[in-house]
């Protein structure tokens, strides 16, 4: 759950200046990103026109790849803090290990959430034998600022709850939705989901006005409030929705995020989300000297070096376009 951009560029996000306070139908396009040896993934979130949708603040699709002769997902070691990351399969399995001492196989439509905290360090790679194809979502939440020096943590939910309709099941992986309420230890008012359609459904999925919302889509052909929305996009929302129109052309999956427009703002460089440069500056120091972050232990390989700092200053701000 890494960003492996050797030359990451600051992102300042958060802040209600940039909310979209009224539904709106705005496509983004992915940016395409190698996530180590053999595995693309298309970046939705930060985007050039959006850094945030509520509290998530980083989502990457991948796949499906055909890995039947490749390692598959293999990412070193890696730093976090303040924030959580949730694994999110469709086909594969992704092997989990963190500095917690948590070692789990993650497997399609399980929960795999860590919650970094004040510091985590973790590795994530493709089982030794392992599946033919790889397709999920890797997804970060950012932690309000009560909450982010918290002790790291790592949770795994093999069954979760459902809302279903006429050709539609949606699992809720965080948060909560019409009714249904994720185990998953939540720090925001949010909602992820996670959204099965059988081809020829027409269903109206039941939202939160106060909540903006993005859709992901990772599979078929769906139509998203009137607009078609191709796999590895996202279409965002904008808030003020009572319920979202759905349109299946095709058997079709796609993941609704949302929550409630994160009023802080934040600084967000390679796999840190901080308030300030000086911590970014101090997260860096502290990981390359092995302080901290505490050890992954089983990982066959050394961790990530950190990439060096840009010379232009890291400065919270709202949600810049």
């Amino acid at each position: 759950m890494s960003n492996l951009d050797r030359a990451p560029v600051p992102t300042v996000c958060g802040g209600r200046g940039f909310v979209v306070a009224e539904p709106v139908r705005e496509l983004l396009s992915p940016r395409h990103v190698k996530l180590g040896e053999s595995t693309e993934v298309r970046r939705l979130l930060p985007n050039l026109g959006r850094r945030m949708i509520g509290a998530w603040a980083f989502v990457d699709h991948y796949g499906p790849d055909d890995i039947s002769d490749e390692p598959g997902m293999q990412v070193p070691p890696h730093p976090h803090i303040g924030l959580q990351t949730v694994s999110w399969l469709h086909e594969g399995e992704v092997l989990h290990r963190d500095s917690t001492g948590s070692l789990r196989t993650i497997r399609p439509r399980q929960l795999g959430l860590m919650t970094a905290g004040r510091a985590i360090s973790h590795s994530e790679e493709s089982p030794r034998p392992h599946a033919r194809f790889l397709h999920g979502a890797q997804l970060w939440v950012a932690l309000p600022d009560a909450h982010r020096h918290t002790d790291p943590a790592f949770e795994f939910h093999a069954e979760l709850p459902t809302v279903t309709a006429p050709g539609l099941t949606a699992t809720v992986l965080l948060g909560g939705l019409d009714g249904s309420v994720s185990p998953g230890t939540a720090y925001t008012p949010i909602v992820g989901a996670d959204l099965a359609l059988t081809r020829g459904a027409d269903v109206r999925l039941p939202l939160e006005p106060d909540f903006e919302y993005g859709v992901l889509a990772m599979s078929g052909e769906v139509h998203v409030d009137g607009v078609p929305v191709l796999p590895g996009s996202m279409l965002y929302l904008g808030c003020g929705r009572s319920e979202l129109p759905l349109r299946a052309e095709s058997d079709a999956g796609l993941m609704l995020l949302g929550g409630e427009p994160f009023a802080e703002e934040l600084v967000m460089w390679w796999n840190f989300v901080a308030r300030s440069q000086e911590e970014i500056v101090q997260a860096r120091e502290d990981w390359m000297k092995g302080v901290r972050f505490g050890e992954v232990k089983g990982y066959d390989g050394a961790p990530l070096r950190a990439p060096q700092l840009p010379e232009v200053p890291l400065k919270p701000r709202g949600r810049v376009r």
